[in-house]
C-alpha cells in the first residue's frame, strides 16, 4: 500500500499569520488562517480536511460492507461535521458527526443500520480518530 502525504506551511504568528496546505497528489492546494479555522474567514482548515477524509473513508467502507452483505449501493452520501472547541488552554476536536444516507435496493433497515455502525467503527479514518467521539446518523433511502 502506498504512503500518502500532504504538507503545510505557516508564516507569522497565530492570530495574524497565514498558511497554505496541499495534497501530495496535487488534487488540492489552499490557504488557511486563524480566521478560516476559528471564525468565519475565507479558506480551509485542518478540521474541514479531516471531515472530508472521514466522510470519504466512511462512505467507501459502508459501500464495501453493503457489497459483502450481498447488496449494491446505488449511492452513499456522507457529511462529516467536525467540532473543535476551546478546552483548557488550547483547542480540541471534541466530536465528529457522520450524517449519511444511502440508496440500497433490497436491504432492510435493520441490516443497513448494523452495516453503517460497523463501517463507523471499521473505516481507517475512524480508527485513526478513535480518541474523538464519533456519532452516526444513518438513513436508508427507499
Amino acid at each position: 500500500m502506498p504512503t500518502r502525504k500532504a504538507e503545510a506551511v505557516w508564516e507569522g504568528n497565530l492570530s495574524k499569520g497565514k498558511g497554505r496546505m496541499k495534497f501530495g497528489s496535487g488534487a488540492y492546494e489552499g490557504a488557511y488562517s486563524f480566521a478560516s479555522r476559528f471564525e468565519d474567514g475565507t479558506g480551509t482548515n485542518p478540521e474541514e480536511l479531516i471531515g472530508a477524509a472521514h466522510a470519504g473513508c466512511f462512505s467507501m467502507a459502508l459501500s464495501f460492507m453493503i457489497d459483502k452483505a450481498g447488496h449494491t449501493a446505488e449511492h452513499v452520501h456522507t457529511v462529516a461535521k467536525v467540532s473543535v472547541e476551546k478546552v483548557g488552554d488550547g483547542f480540541k476536536i471534541t466530536s465528529i458527526e457522520l450524517d449519511t444516507e444511502a440508496k440500497v435496493p433490497g436491504i432492510d433497515e435493520k441490516s443497513f443500520m448494523e452495516l453503517a455502525e460497523a463501517a463507523k467503527k471499521g473505516c481507517p479514518v475512524s480508527q485513526a480518530l478513535s480518541g474523538t467521539e464519533i456519532k452516526l446518523k444513518a438513513r436508508l433511502i427507499i
